[in-house]
Protein backbone atom coordinates (compact mmCIF):
# COMPACT_ATOMS: atom_id res chain seq x y z
CA UNK A 1 0.00 0.00 0.00
CA UNK A 2 1.52 3.38 -0.99
CA UNK A 3 1.82 5.70 2.33
CA UNK A 4 1.58 9.77 2.05
CA UNK A 5 2.69 12.03 4.69
CA UNK A 6 0.75 15.42 4.52
CA UNK A 7 2.40 18.20 6.48
CA UNK A 8 -0.46 20.80 6.52
CA UNK A 9 -1.12 22.57 10.13
CA UNK A 10 -4.66 23.58 8.78
CA UNK A 11 -7.02 21.99 11.21
CA UNK A 12 -10.02 22.10 8.33
CA UNK A 13 -7.78 20.52 5.70
CA UNK A 14 -5.27 18.02 6.51
CA UNK A 15 -8.55 16.08 8.20
CA UNK A 16 -10.27 16.44 4.66
CA UNK A 17 -7.16 15.29 2.57
CA UNK A 18 -6.69 12.01 5.05
CA UNK A 19 -9.72 11.13 4.82
CA UNK A 20 -9.93 11.52 0.96
CA UNK A 21 -6.88 9.65 0.50
CA UNK A 22 -7.77 6.92 2.70
CA UNK A 23 -10.82 6.38 0.88
CA UNK A 24 -8.80 6.11 -2.52
CA UNK A 25 -6.67 3.31 -0.71
CA UNK A 26 -3.42 5.11 0.67
CA UNK A 27 -1.96 4.82 3.88
CA UNK A 28 -2.19 8.08 5.45
CA UNK A 29 -0.08 10.13 8.01
CA UNK A 30 0.50 13.48 8.50
CA UNK A 31 2.13 16.02 10.45
CA UNK A 32 1.18 19.91 11.64
CA UNK A 33 4.89 21.58 11.67
CA UNK A 34 7.91 21.76 8.92
CA UNK A 35 9.81 19.80 11.88
CA UNK A 36 7.56 17.17 12.99
CA UNK A 37 6.93 16.39 9.19
CA UNK A 38 10.74 15.53 8.89
CA UNK A 39 11.18 13.57 11.62
CA UNK A 40 7.58 11.96 10.35
CA UNK A 41 9.54 11.59 7.07
CA UNK A 42 12.58 10.05 8.07
CA UNK A 43 11.29 7.59 10.45
CA UNK A 44 8.04 6.43 8.34
CA UNK A 45 9.74 6.80 4.71
CA UNK A 46 6.41 7.84 2.95
CA UNK A 47 6.33 7.16 -0.68
CA UNK A 48 4.90 10.62 -1.48
CA UNK A 49 4.58 14.15 0.71
CA UNK A 50 2.22 17.00 0.21
CA UNK A 51 3.70 19.51 1.58
CA UNK A 52 2.07 22.62 2.88
CA UNK A 53 4.50 26.20 2.50
CA UNK A 54 2.98 28.33 5.17
CA UNK A 55 3.85 26.08 8.11
CA UNK A 56 3.88 27.84 11.36
CA UNK A 57 6.98 26.73 12.42
CA UNK A 58 9.78 26.74 9.46
CA UNK A 59 8.66 28.15 6.00
CA UNK A 60 8.07 25.28 3.48
CA UNK A 61 10.39 26.04 1.20
CA UNK A 62 13.24 25.44 4.03
CA UNK A 63 11.51 22.10 4.62
CA UNK A 64 11.60 21.55 0.71
CA UNK A 65 15.33 21.73 1.02
CA UNK A 66 15.89 19.56 4.27
CA UNK A 67 13.98 16.99 2.84
CA UNK A 68 16.02 17.17 -0.29
CA UNK A 69 19.02 16.73 1.77
CA UNK A 70 18.03 13.69 3.45
CA UNK A 71 15.40 11.75 0.88
CA UNK A 72 14.28 11.74 -2.91
CA UNK A 73 10.69 11.08 -1.99
CA UNK A 74 8.30 12.73 -4.34
CA UNK A 75 6.78 16.11 -2.95
CA UNK A 76 3.71 18.01 -4.23
CA UNK A 77 3.89 21.53 -2.90
CA UNK A 78 0.53 23.12 -1.77
CA UNK A 79 0.37 26.79 -1.28
CA UNK A 80 -1.13 30.09 -1.14
CA UNK A 81 0.64 31.68 -2.94
CA UNK A 82 -0.08 31.88 -6.50
CA UNK A 83 2.76 33.89 -7.60
CA UNK A 84 5.29 32.31 -10.63
CA UNK A 85 8.80 32.48 -8.63
CA UNK A 86 7.98 30.72 -5.44
CA UNK A 87 6.38 28.13 -7.48
CA UNK A 88 9.19 27.88 -9.65
CA UNK A 89 11.53 28.70 -6.52
CA UNK A 90 9.72 25.14 -5.18
CA UNK A 91 10.07 23.06 -8.74
CA UNK A 92 13.82 23.68 -8.85
CA UNK A 93 14.45 23.52 -4.95
CA UNK A 94 12.77 19.05 -5.77
CA UNK A 95 9.05 19.61 -5.74
CA UNK A 96 7.88 17.47 -8.19
CA UNK A 97 4.37 19.35 -8.59
CA UNK A 98 2.12 21.85 -7.27
CA UNK A 99 -1.49 22.78 -6.11
CA UNK A 100 -2.39 26.23 -5.32
CA UNK A 101 -4.86 26.98 -2.85
CA UNK A 102 -8.36 26.80 -2.71
CA UNK A 103 -7.90 23.24 -4.80
CA UNK A 104 -10.29 20.57 -4.77
CA UNK A 105 -9.43 16.89 -3.50
CA UNK A 106 -10.09 15.78 -6.78
CA UNK A 107 -7.26 17.79 -8.35
CA UNK A 108 -5.23 16.96 -5.35
CA UNK A 109 -6.15 13.54 -6.34
CA UNK A 110 -5.26 13.40 -9.81
CA UNK A 111 -1.51 15.04 -9.21
CA UNK A 112 -1.18 12.35 -6.43
CA UNK A 113 -1.68 9.59 -9.00
CA UNK A 114 0.45 11.31 -11.93
CA UNK A 115 3.20 11.45 -9.68
CA UNK A 116 3.35 8.30 -8.46
CA UNK A 117 3.24 6.96 -11.62
CA UNK A 118 5.68 8.55 -13.05
CA UNK A 119 7.92 8.42 -10.06
CA UNK A 120 10.11 5.36 -8.88
CA UNK A 121 7.92 6.21 -5.19
CA UNK A 122 4.78 4.59 -6.76
CA UNK A 123 3.21 1.63 -7.64
CA UNK A 124 4.90 -0.07 -10.74
CA UNK A 125 1.71 0.08 -13.55
CA UNK A 126 -0.08 -2.93 -14.28
CA UNK A 127 1.13 -4.25 -17.60
CA UNK A 128 -2.82 -5.65 -18.05
CA UNK A 129 -5.89 -4.17 -16.87
CA UNK A 130 -8.91 -6.55 -17.32
CA UNK A 131 -12.60 -5.71 -16.66
CA UNK A 132 -15.22 -7.85 -17.37
CA UNK A 133 -14.69 -9.46 -21.15
CA UNK A 134 -12.75 -6.19 -21.56
CA UNK A 135 -8.68 -6.68 -21.33
CA UNK A 136 -6.28 -4.04 -21.77
CA UNK A 137 -2.48 -4.75 -22.66
CA UNK A 138 -1.20 -1.46 -21.44
CA UNK A 139 2.62 -2.52 -23.09
CA UNK A 140 1.26 -2.81 -26.18
CA UNK A 141 -1.67 -0.40 -25.83
CA UNK A 142 -4.29 -3.35 -27.24
CA UNK A 143 -7.95 -3.78 -26.37
CA UNK A 144 -9.43 -6.61 -27.05
CA UNK A 145 -13.60 -6.87 -25.90
CA UNK A 146 -14.46 -10.92 -25.53
CA UNK A 147 -11.63 -11.91 -27.20
CA UNK A 148 -12.60 -9.27 -30.45
CA UNK A 149 -9.90 -7.00 -30.79
CA UNK A 150 -11.33 -3.32 -30.42
CA UNK A 151 -9.56 -0.96 -32.30
CA UNK A 152 -8.93 2.70 -30.69
CA UNK A 153 -7.58 5.81 -30.97
CA UNK A 154 -4.71 6.64 -28.81
CA UNK A 155 -6.70 8.61 -26.60
CA UNK A 156 -9.56 6.67 -26.30
CA UNK A 157 -7.12 3.93 -25.10
CA UNK A 158 -5.83 6.34 -22.59
CA UNK A 159 -9.25 7.29 -21.36
CA UNK A 160 -10.17 3.88 -21.08
CA UNK A 161 -6.87 2.53 -19.19
CA UNK A 162 -7.59 5.52 -16.63
CA UNK A 163 -11.05 3.94 -16.51
CA UNK A 164 -9.86 0.50 -16.38
CA UNK A 165 -7.72 1.36 -13.55
CA UNK A 166 -10.21 1.96 -11.01
CA UNK A 167 -12.83 -0.23 -11.73
CA UNK A 168 -16.27 0.14 -10.39
CA UNK A 169 -15.78 3.77 -8.83
CA UNK A 170 -17.16 7.08 -10.60
CA UNK A 171 -14.23 8.95 -12.31
CA UNK A 172 -15.55 13.28 -12.39
CA UNK A 173 -15.01 14.65 -15.94
CA UNK A 174 -12.50 17.34 -14.59
CA UNK A 175 -10.26 14.41 -13.23
CA UNK A 176 -10.61 12.82 -16.71
CA UNK A 177 -9.31 16.58 -18.10
CA UNK A 178 -6.48 16.57 -15.85
CA UNK A 179 -5.34 13.33 -16.35
CA UNK A 180 -6.31 12.23 -19.51
CA UNK A 181 -5.87 15.11 -21.33
CA UNK A 182 -3.93 17.11 -19.19
CA UNK A 183 -6.37 20.48 -19.06
CA UNK A 184 -7.09 21.03 -15.22
CA UNK A 185 -7.86 24.53 -16.31
CA UNK A 186 -10.45 25.35 -18.76
CA UNK A 187 -10.56 21.79 -20.16
CA UNK A 188 -14.50 21.31 -21.58
CA UNK A 189 -16.95 18.50 -20.27
CA UNK A 190 -17.75 17.93 -23.79
CA UNK A 191 -14.35 16.38 -25.19
CA UNK A 192 -14.89 13.92 -22.43
CA UNK A 193 -18.48 13.38 -23.50
CA UNK A 194 -17.24 12.78 -27.13
CA UNK A 195 -14.99 10.30 -26.67
CA UNK A 196 -17.17 8.15 -24.35
CA UNK A 197 -19.54 8.66 -27.00
CA UNK A 198 -17.17 7.11 -29.32
CA UNK A 199 -15.74 4.52 -26.69
CA UNK A 200 -19.21 3.38 -26.05
CA UNK A 201 -19.66 2.76 -30.08
CA UNK A 202 -17.10 0.81 -30.09
CA UNK A 203 -17.32 -1.37 -27.16
CA UNK A 204 -21.07 -2.35 -28.68
CA UNK A 205 -22.89 0.03 -26.10
CA UNK A 206 -24.97 3.07 -25.83
CA UNK A 207 -25.37 6.19 -22.70
CA UNK A 208 -28.96 4.53 -22.84
CA UNK A 209 -28.07 0.89 -22.65
CA UNK A 210 -24.89 0.66 -21.29
CA UNK A 211 -22.70 -2.51 -20.81
CA UNK A 212 -19.44 -1.48 -19.05
CA UNK A 213 -19.64 3.04 -19.48
CA UNK A 214 -22.23 3.81 -16.63
CA UNK A 215 -23.07 7.86 -16.67
CA UNK A 216 -23.57 9.03 -12.91
CA UNK A 217 -25.49 12.22 -13.74
CA UNK A 218 -24.03 15.30 -12.44
CA UNK A 219 -21.08 13.49 -11.23
CA UNK A 220 -19.11 11.23 -13.74
CA UNK A 221 -18.53 8.19 -15.46
CA UNK A 222 -17.75 4.29 -13.63
CA UNK A 223 -15.99 1.61 -15.95
CA UNK A 224 -17.57 -1.91 -14.81
CA UNK A 225 -18.18 -5.15 -15.80
CA UNK A 226 -21.85 -6.34 -16.90
CA UNK A 227 -23.43 -7.70 -14.38
CA UNK A 228 -25.20 -11.73 -14.76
Amino acid sequence: MVQVLIIEDDDRIRPLLMRSLDQLGYAVDSAVTGMQGLQRAVETRPDLVILDLGLPDVDGTQVLSMLRAVSEVPVIVASARDDDPSLVGCLDAGADDYVVKPYTTAQLEARVRAVLRRTAGGRSPKQSLTVGGLELDVAARRTTLDGEPVELSPREFDLLRHLAERPGEVVTKKELLTEVWQQAWGGSDKTVDVHLSWLRRKLGETAAEPRYLHTVRGVGVRLSAPEG
